[in-house]
C-alpha cells in the first residue's frame, strides 16, 4: 500500500483526498459549481500540511483523467503534474467513469453479478458513459453517446445494471428496461479513488508527465453506436 494524494475535478465537484494504506486520512469537497481554480490549491495544501505534521512521505499522486469538463480536467491534471514533478513522485491516472462505478459499488447494496453504467452529462441528449462488471472489467469502453429509447438494449436482460451520475436523469426519461436501476447523487469523488489508485501504484501503472493528456472523448458520434450498446 502507499500514501497517495487523490484529486478529482472532472465535473462540477472539486474534491481532494489523502489516503494511506487504502484509508482516508483527510478529504475536502465542494459541490457548489466550477470553483476548481480557486479551491484546488487550498484543498491540496491541507493534505500536504497534514503529511508534514505527521512526518509522512507522499508516494504518489492520482488524478481523474476524464471524461468530463474540459476546463475541470485541465485544471486537475495541470496541478497534479506540477506537484508530481516538484515532489518527484509518480502520477497515476484514474478513469472518471470507472471511479463512478466504484462509488456505486461501495455505496449501494448491489447484486453479485451486477453491471455498472455511470454517466456524465455532455449536454442535450448526450452523455459520456461506459459499462463495467463487478471486477471492473470494461464491457463497453468510455464513449460519447446520444441517448434514445434503445440505448443499452444489449444489456436489457439479466443481470441488473446500475446507472448513476449527472447524465442518468435524462437517460431515465427515455430508457425503461425493467432490469435497470437508477442510483441518485452519484459524483466522481476523490474519496472513492484509493482502491483504483492503490492498484495502479502496486502495478507500476504510471503516467508520463510530459505527454499525458485528459481523456476528453471530444469526437461525438452522429448516432447511437448500436454495436456497443
Amino acid at each position: 500500500m502507499a500514501t497517495i494524494l487523490n484529486i478529482d475535478t472532472s465535473t462540477k465537484v472539486c474534491s481532494v483526498a489523502l489516503s494511506s494504506d487504502g484509508m482516508i486520512m483527510h478529504h475536502c469537497e465542494n459541490f457548489d459549481g466550477m470553483n476548481h481554480a480557486t479551491l484546488l490549491s487550498g484543498f491540496i495544501k491541507q493534505c500536504l500540511d497534514l503529511l508534514k505534521e505527521r512526518e509522512m512521505k507522499l508516494d504518489a499522486i492520482a488524478v481523474s483523467m476524464g471524461p468530463g469538463s474540459y476546463t475541470g480536467l485541465r485544471i486537475g491534471l495541470s496541478e497534479a503534474k506540477g506537484l508530481a514533478y516538484a515532489l518527484d513522485v509518480p502520477l497515476i491516472g484514474i478513469d472518471t467513469l470507472m471511479l463512478m462505478a466504484v462509488h456505486i459499488m461501495f455505496n449501494v447494496d448491489v447484486e453479485p453479478d451486477a453491471l455498472f453504467a455511470p454517466m456524465i452529462d455532455a449536454r442535450r441528449m448526450e452523455v459520456y458513459t461506459a459499462v463495467y462488471d463487478m471486477k471492473l472489467d470494461t464491457l463497453t469502453t468510455p464513449t460519447p453517446l446520444i441517448l434514445d429509447a434503445d440505448s443499452f438494449e444489449r444489456y436489457s436482460g439479466n443481470p441488473k445494471v446500475y446507472f448513476g451520475g449527472d447524465g442518468s436523469e435524462k437517460a431515465r426519461e427515455v430508457i425503461t428496461y425493467p432490469n435497470f436501476v437508477w442510483v441518485p447523487d452519484v459524483n466522481p469523488l476523490a474519496v472513492d479513488m484509493p482502491a483504483l489508485a492503490d492498484r495502479a501504484y502496486r502495478d507500476g501503472n504510471f503516467l508520463d508527465l510530459a505527454y499525458c493528456t485528459p481523456n476528453y472523448l471530444k469526437e461525438y458520434q452522429a448516432t447511437k453506436p448500436k454495436k456497443l450498446f
